[in-house]
């Protein structure tokens, strides 16, 4: 059996980056990654403002104290002075509006007073630039200003808008299909009868490759027939980047998935991670396309997509970072556990408090413990004994 860390290091040595592609803004590309550098098409502000409402001065009028300044103009926001102020004189301006030529300054409205064509200044303290956001503050021309790796999130759109792009190179959204195998699944809208269970895998698993930024694909149920598993395979390795079967991956009479999978020409890179829960876990490839086997075991399942195929599709979109991530927090309360393998048991993380509180938990097919899960405590193999406030690793997840 592989260590985890060895079977994650396996699986992102095949998850490079996809191809960037041409993404305009229109679509939905949050969460993607830039693949080229965004530059700046123009000054920003392209000229200087006024950050208040008020009156554009030369600052060394109001030195002397309180003045009367004679008004010979006014600019709103988007029109364009047509006057420049001289010694002893003012113009109206307005948030956001260009500052007329002369003026080093704004002095605010609630610091004057207006009558008839003049306005006495009161703030004595007024220094040049003071209330004006200057010609280029926050971007030049040619600066770049969303450099490639940035993960596109609604700042970035609006950087986007305010340099004039309406498309952009990035790094794809990664096609995963899901097939769930069991002659004993029924979909969750049918009763199950006799020796029938509802399938929770496949739902679980859409959603969780959803949350990780891929496009998911669900394929449906797939009988224990090599037969009828072949077309599941031909069809999602025809169509996926990443193809995720869930179930029939261990030593059974019905566990079809690996040779099915190496009859299709996959290669199987590993097979066993010395974890619990979901020690049978597989990874393949075929050409580009990562190929799992993840335990049937909905737990099993679950924290097998947490280490292996979050992290991979979040290599695939192009993510420096790929995961999990991992912190060491105090346990709330002591933890007895007793495992013959590295183990992964559903907790809670307080951040407020900053503990972690084990869940209670009887096993990989305990779906329920995960309701109020975010995360995993990473557990050794043998006997633990944990006092209240031993810092534990624990992995965030995403439930």
């Amino acid at each position: 059996m592989m260590e985890v860390s060895a079977a994650r290091e396996t699986v992102l040595r095949f998850a490079e980056p996809l191809p960037a592609q041409i993404t305009p803004l229109s679509s939905p590309a949050l969460g993607q990654v830039l693949a080229v550098d965004v530059a700046s098409d123009v000054d920003s502000p392209p000229f200087a403002k006024a950050l208040m409402d008020g009156y554009a001065v030369r600052a060394a009028d109001l030195a002397g104290g309180p003045v009367a300044l004679k008004l010979v103009g006014e600019v709103a926001a988007g029109a364009m002075p047509t006057v420049a102020v001289g010694p002893g004189e003012a113009v109206t301006v307005y948030t956001g509006a260009p500052l007329p030529d002369g003026a080093d300054a704004v002095v605010v409205k609630e610091r004057c007073e207006a009558t008839g064509g003049t306005v006495t200044a009161t703030d004595t303290a007024l220094t040049p630039g003071k209330n004006i956001l200057a010609r280029a503050a926050e971007m030049r021309a040619g600066d770049v200003v969303i450099p490639t790796g940035t993960v596109l999130t609604p700042t970035a759109y609006g950087l986007l808008a305010a340099v004039g792009k309406t498309a952009v190179m990035a790094i794809p959204r990664p096609r995963l299909v899901v097939v769930a195998t069991g002659n004993e699944l029924v979909e969750p809208a049918m009763k199950p009868r006799g020796g029938q269970i509802r399938n929770t895998n496949g739902p679980m698993l859409m959603a969780q490759a959803a949350s990780a930024g891929a496009l998911p694909r669900y394929l449906g149920v797939c009988p224990d027939d090599a037969d009828t598993m072949a077309s599941y395979v031909r069809e999602g390795l025809e169509i996926a980047d990443v193809l995720v079967f869930a179930g029939g991956v261990s030593a059974g009479k019905f566990d079809l998935v690996p040779e099915v999978l190496k009859a299709h020409g996959v290669e199987i890179h590993l097979h066993h991670v010395r974890m619990k829960p979901g020690k049978p876990l597989l990874f393949g490839t075929k050409g580009k396309t990562l190929v799992f086997g993840l335990p049937g075991n909905p737990v099993s399942a679950f924290v097998g997509f947490e280490l292996f195929v979050r992290p991979a599709l979040r290599a695939l979109g192009g993510h420096k970072h790929p995961g999990p991530r991992e912190r060491r927090y105090p346990l709330s309360e002591p933890l007895t556990a007793r495992h013959d393998r590295p183990t992964y048991h559903p907790a809670r993380i307080d951040f407020a408090a900053g503990v972690v509180h084990p869940l209670p938990w009887f096993g990989s097919a305990d779906l329920r413990a995960l309701l109020g899960a975010n995360a995993l405590i990473a557990l050794p193999a043998g006997e633990v004994n944990f006092e209240a406030g031993a810092v534990v690793k624990v992995l965030f997840t995403h439930g």
